[in-house]
């Protein structure tokens, strides 16, 4: 009596199933099901085999469309688990190392200084930085920025794109920052609010662009008034996870020029997103520009996703499925984090070389700072203003030179604390122990007045 072999019985390789469920329904014994619980290597959930009915037909070998995602009991000990590119051959491409295009410096012609508004000039800096696609929703008080973008882009083979929403705009940016073109978006406090997961992603995938922020009164839809009270958001609130990025913070138009040039270079410089921050006023607000002697006409990064066949074997991505490759990626993060801290911080110093009473202002306030400081000078009181450029890093190199001889701390802005508690986190870092710290504040769309900075000063006990 002849007997017929018994035929193999499936097992499947969780690494190679993909949970597609053709082999579910090729089998006629209902002996595979849908699994339910996530492969951490591959994010996918394989399927799950109950063999008490199986026959051994071999039916979910033929549907199975992944090489060795279900193979016949018996080959368990000569299976290997192989590289894709080993099991399916050669890519159909080759991915050399992509050919490094550098930016290039463009010289101007000399121009009379414009009169324009705060982000116009920001506008016109991030045209000069090479910035051709910009993507955007409206929303006061930053909507002139796009507008201007809209009508001079198209004219210099760039692209503008009214997205329908913001988070609709920050993943157009993922994928232009991703193809290493310099890319932006104007808007304004909810909008920004709206843009924080996907800046997670790109902080988390390294894909650089620029978000100019015109801050209002908030919270909720608030008013369009002048406000500072995204500081914290900005600083230590990008979207989920590990996340920062440079925070700069301009205080007239010309600076508001001259950091979108900056912004851009920075975010190349780290691929990573910057953030330019100004207030509802500074946004509105013109004054006189004049424009760099250069402008840069920019290249291709040699990590660019950008199509072409050089760049063809680069990937851009922010999701790590391995525990401890994500855990090496947030170490990576944290050491580029630490370079910006030790290299980027900025601020500027006025009248602080013999400065008693120290203001601490940013953006509009510290011009409002400034004028105070001109009549407090008048009655021989020694005050002087630090501004810090960067909030994120707060520039608290520059302050700890300053407060050997700094006698009061005091913190202008348009928030309920928000700039102070950078400055106060900042300097506990630091491990240094500040003067005594008080502070003029408004809020609701209201910025401290020049009266009100100088009466608290007069009523300070160092004063009397």
């Amino acid at each position: 009596m002849t007997r017929v072999a018994e035929r193999p019985k499936p097992f499947v390789v969780p690494e190679y199933c993909k949970g597609c469920g053709r082999c579910i329904t090729s089998c006629t014994k209902a002996c595979i099901t849908m699994g339910t619980e996530i492969n951490p290597e591959t994010g996918l959930i394989p399927i799950i085999l109950d063999l008490s009915q199986c026959n051994g037909c071999g039916l979910c070998f033929d549907a199975c469309p992944e090489p060795y995602g279900l193979r016949p009991q018996g080959e368990e000990a000569a299976f290997e688990l192989l590289d894709p590119s080993t099991v399916l051959g050669p890519r159909p491409f080759d991915a050399p190392q992509p050919e490094p295009r550098p930016d290039t410096s463009v010289p101007l012609p000399e121009r009379e200084p414009l009169i324009v508004k705060g982000t116009y000039a920001a506008a016109v800096g991030a045209v000069l930085a090479g910035c051709r696609h910009v993507f955007g929703y409206p929303i006061t008080p930053s909507t002139e920025g796009a507008e201007l973008m809209a009508r001079v882009l198209p004219e210099l083979d760039g692209v503008f794109i009214q997205a329908v929403s913001e988070v609709a705009t920050v993943n157009m940016m993922y994928g232009a920052g991703g193809a290493g073109k310099r890319c932006m978006t104007f808007t304004s406090s909810p909008g920004f609010s709206l843009m924080l997961e996907g800046i997670s992603y790109m902080i988390g995938a390294e894909v650089p662009a620029v978000f100019v922020n015109v801050m209002r009164g908030g919270p909720g839809l608030g008013n369009i008034g002048p406000e500072q009270a995204d500081i914290k958001l900005v600083c230590r609130g990008l979207g989920h996870g590990n996340t920062h990025a440079i925070v700069l913070a301009p205080a007239t138009p010309q600076e508001m020029l001259d950091i979108a040039m900056l912004s851009f270079e920075l975010a190349f410089k780290y691929r990573n997103p910057v953030v330019v921050v100004g207030d509802g006023y500074l946004g509105q607000m013109t004054g006189k520009v004049r424009l760099p002697r250069r402008m840069v006409e920019p290249g291709i990064p040699e990590w660019a996703v950008f199509g072409d066949h050089s760049h063809r074997g680069n990937l851009i991505c922010s999701l790590n499925l391995s525990e401890l490759g994500l855990e090496q990626h947030n170490v990576h993060l944290n050491e580029k984090y630490e370079r910006m801290t030790a290299e980027e911080q900025r601020a500027d110093l006025y009248r602080c070389d013999d400065a008693e009473i120290l203001l601490v202002a940013c953006n509009t306030p510290a011009q409002l700072a400034k004028g105070a400081i001109k009549e407090l000078r008048d009655k021989g009181l020694k005050v002087g203003l630090f501004r810090p450029i960067t909030l994120w890093p707060f520039p608290i190199e520059a302050l700890r030179t300053l407060l050997d001889r700094v006698k009061r701390l005091v913190v202008v802005e348009a928030s309920s604390g928000q700039l102070e508690d950078e400055l106060r986190l900042a300097l506990s870092h630091a491990d240094v122990l500040p003067p005594p710290l008080s502070h003029v504040r408004r809020m609701g769309g209201i910025l401290p007045s020049q009266d009100e900075i100088i009466e608290h000063v007069l009523g300070l006990e160092e004063v009397r």
